[in-house]
């Protein structure tokens, strides 16, 4: 039996297909139009899906979609007649929408697809719930899901035993945890829905100045993590913009302008929404854990991907063990719908096995093989040497090894929006220069932006002080205190930015930690052992791993993205499968768009 899982029209859509409960493959829609964050329905995804289990929409039983449009029309509507007359101007924006399209997915769905089978409409809540639980490796835990807003829910508390998953607890709209992260997100001149990960990495610049007035102006805090936002200081609910004057008194200005120079105030904010972040959800997760018993805990939701809250809550002790949904956003919503169906409306049995989750790598998207790739590049006249997999791997090495940056393309895409080893831009983390080189030459965005690295598994507690696995680049630990090195203690804001921290300076944050990629032999060979035989030549277990991407560009899911990518940066090679392409072999590239323009830095 076949059922296939849609999320789409708010931001991130994405399809995912079950075969007989398992998750055979997932991707978002972004990866094939090249638009990022795309919001349209999934025609391309779905396509993607079919194709890779080798079936058409007539063999699919079911298709669930990832809420209820008719409650959160509901909720929109009540919102915008709550907030008359503040509300009026953008009703008459978003309503006609709605009623236009928004409403009638099922008619979409039946039509866009030519189904005529079931379909099934979980609460938002609910997918992101069953995308924590049901690939987890747990037999029960409690589940936390936390984000902007499904249809009336915020956040919720659930346990999963077995095949059942049973919602008990939710806050509602307007109070939003990750409302308010992306209110001070667009305060602070970054994009609501795409800047939050800017935010996160700008807080370690900043001190948590401003959480007291976050908490005596903006929040009532409750113990069990619940809140209530005092809603005089934000402009969502009426939805002309994030936040209002009355916030503007509050911090000191309006808010800052898009690529405007970020200054300590921007810094200081980031650190105190932080904060009050972290807080909050240690009382929300303490609170699950008493409600449902349970001492293992799932987490899904836009703000489970904060992984520096994720880091926190790991080493708290609240609970024993922590698993998070690698697509924690709403693009795993389309996992999570699939698995209501599978077991929540069929009821068909669940099976664990201990220790491993079902999310295969979260390796879910397509893949090309070299016939693929060596057609490309004759079609396209390019200049590629074909390597064996072992001498591939060894060249690759010494070339990170000597201080190339290296697009590395291999195997089926990710899903999700970390970039866990299959297309990701790889480089040295011994490197001093190479996190400049990375964010202003080859990523074209913000210098204070970290990058990640990926361990070998068996040597992580060796790197970093953790002892667990981060299979999906979802938890941040501090870099191990033995690779630290003394810095300038009196340095503030982006004078620390270059400051040489540890022996891997190009993945230690200025607070010291790293957001870490555990790489497991089992998981992605090809990326394991590239990274054994950079450890041979540098006795380093540890390379950089960023998103085969550029500012404002999805992650490449093609060769012909990653080739073109690779000639619009300043990577040294790519590495296609079996076929290495070096930068200064290649031909002229003709790039008829504005691109480089469009997204340089200063």
């Amino acid at each position: 039996m076949y059922i296939l899982g849609i999320s789409c029209y708010y931001h991130d859509s994405a399809a995912a297909l079950l075969h007989d409960g398992i998750l055979v493959a997932a991707a978002q829609e972004e990866r094939f139009t090249r638009k990022k964050h795309d919001p349209g329905f999934p025609t391309n995804a779905i396509n993607y899906c079919l194709k890779e289990a080798g079936i058409s929409m007539k063999d699919v039983e079911i298709v669930a979609f990832y809420d209820k449009p008719f409650l959160k029309f509901e909720r929109i509507l009540e919102t915008y007649l709550g907030f008359v007359p503040r509300g009026i101007r953008s009703s008459w924006k978003a309503l006609p929408i709605w009623i236009k399209e928004k409403l009638w997915i099922s008619d979409l769905i039946r039509n866009e697809l030519d189904f005529e089978g079931k379909l099934l409409f979980p609460e938002h809540h609910e997918s992101h719930a069953a995308s924590a639980f049901f690939p987890s490796p747990f037999e029960e835990a409690a589940v936390l899901t936390m984000d902007g807003v499904g249809e009336w829910a915020t956040s919720s508390i659930g346990l999963g035993k077995g095949n059942s998953l049973k919602l008990i607890k939710e806050l509602e709209f307007p109070h939003s945890l990750g409302l308010l992260y992306s209110a001070f997100t667009y305060y602070s001149g970054f994009k609501v829905n795409s800047g939050e990960y800017k935010l996160m990495g700008l807080a370690p610049y900043g001190k948590p100045i401003y959480a007291g007035r976050i908490k005596e102006y903006l929040l009532d805090i409750k113990e069990d993590g619940s809140f209530r936002m005092n809603m005089d200081y934000f402009g969502y609910g009426s939805g002309l913009r994030m936040t209002n004057g009355a916030f503007d008194t509050l911090f000191g200005g309006p808010p800052r302008k898009p690529e405007s120079k970020l200054s300590q105030r921007e810094m200081d904010l980031a650190a105190s929404v932080q904060a009050v972040t972290e807080e909050i959800v240690l009382k929300m997760a303490k609170n699950a854990v008493k409600l449902t018993g349970s001492k293992n805990i799932c987490l899904a939701g836009g703000v489970a991907l904060n992984c520096v809250a994720n880091g926190i809550l790991e080493r708290s002790g609240i609970a024993d063990n922590i698993w998070i949904q690698p697509a924690a956003g709403d693009a795993g919503g389309a996992v999570g719908a699939a698995y209501v169906g599978w077991y929540q409306y069929l009821d068909k049995p669940r099976k664990v096995t201990t220790g491993e989750d079902a999310m295969f790598g979260s390796y879910l998207g397509p893949s090309f093989s070299d016939d693929e790739i060596e057609a490309f590049v004759k079609s396209n006249n390019l200049d590629a040497q074909k390597y064996s997999k072992q001498d591939l791997i060894t060249e690759t090495a010494k070339a990170i090894a000597n201080g190339e940056v290296i697009g590395w393309f291999q195997g089926r895409m990710e899903f999700g929006p970390r970039a866990l080893g299959n297309r990701s831009i790889l480089g040295d983390p011994r490197s001093p220069e190479m996190q400049k080189t990375l964010n202003l030459k080859i990523k074209f965005r913000e210098s204070f932006r970290p990058f990640a690295p990926s361990v070998l598994k068996e040597h992580v507690r060796d790197c970093f002080e953790m002892d667990v696995e981060s299979p999906y680049m979802l938890l941040v630990a501090q870099v191990h205190k033995d690779l630290k090195k003394e810095t300038n203690p009196t340095a503030e804001g982006f004078a620390r930015l270059y400051q040489i921290r540890s022996e891997l300076p190009a993945i230690t944050h200025v607070d010291g930690s790293a957001r870490v990629q555990t790489v497991s032999e089992k998981t992605n060979p090809d990326y394991y052992n590239l990274i054994k035989a950079f450890q041979k030549l540098t006795g380093v277990p540890v390379l950089i791993n960023t998103s085969f991407n550029v500012r404002g560009e999805p992650i490449v899911c093609t060769p012909e993205d990653a080739y073109r990518c690779f000639m619009r940066t300043n990577m040294d090679r790519l590495v296609l499968g079996s076929y290495d392409f070096r930068k200064v072999n290649q031909p002229e590239f003709e790039d008829p768009s504005n691109w480089q323009e469009e997204f340089e830095l200063d």
